[in-house]
């Protein structure tokens, strides 16, 4: 609906739409390099296969603090997300294509660590491109930015917020990488 209305407020405007397969940040890593192909003289047909490039190769994984918040989103029972807690479990999620659960962990120390094997696993020692993101942790976010940036050869490292959706289905606390590696 958005491509015709604005069809017809500026006419002569070619735009495409291309379902990014992801969320967070991951979906900002894509629109940024088919930016920069734009930027550097690409058509837009070339702009969009760089786009699918980046999309067939971006992951993000994401460890929430908590189980608290979770069942809002509809994915567990409450009674699921008061017996985590109660537990003090934390899931850690891997995005891509959708959202898959990848394990749990009983700290953040823990669950960065599973985080940085399976990225590890993702991309070797190719150079990547990354994201740390976090839904009200700067503090948190920026240690893991550093961490980010001395155990990977970042090529870009950004640093972002979850969107308000995101802090609300998750909760405080939550932080996730968003990344892909150099073709």
């Amino acid at each position: 609906m958005a491509k015709e209305y604005a069809a017809q407020e500026i006419p002569g405007v070619k735009i495409e739409v291309m379902d990014s397969l992801t969320a967070t940040a991951a979906e900002g890593l894509i629109a940024l390099m088919a930016a920069k192909a734009a930027e550097t003289g690409a058509s837009l047909e070339e702009a969009i296969k760089v786009a699918q490039g980046v999309r067939d190769r971006v992951n993000a994984y994401v460890l929430l603090d908590t189980m608290k918040h979770v069942y809002r989103s509809g994915r567990i029972p409450q009674i699921a997300s008061r017996l985590g807690t109660i537990l003090n479990i934390r899931p850690l999620f891997s995005v891509h294509e959708k959202v898959h659960f990848t394990r749990v962990v009983r700290s953040q120390e823990r669950g960065i660590e599973i985080m940085f094997e399976k990225i590890r696993e993702k991309v070797g020692d190719k150079p990547i491109h990354a994201a740390v993101m976090h839904a009200y942790a700067p503090e948190a976010a920026i240690k893991l930015k550093d961490c980010v940036a001395k155990e990977f050869n970042c090529k870009d490292l950004w640093l972002t917020e979850f969107s308000p959706v995101m802090g609300y289905a998750c909760g405080t606390g939550t932080l996730g990488v968003a990344f892909y590696s150099e073709a």
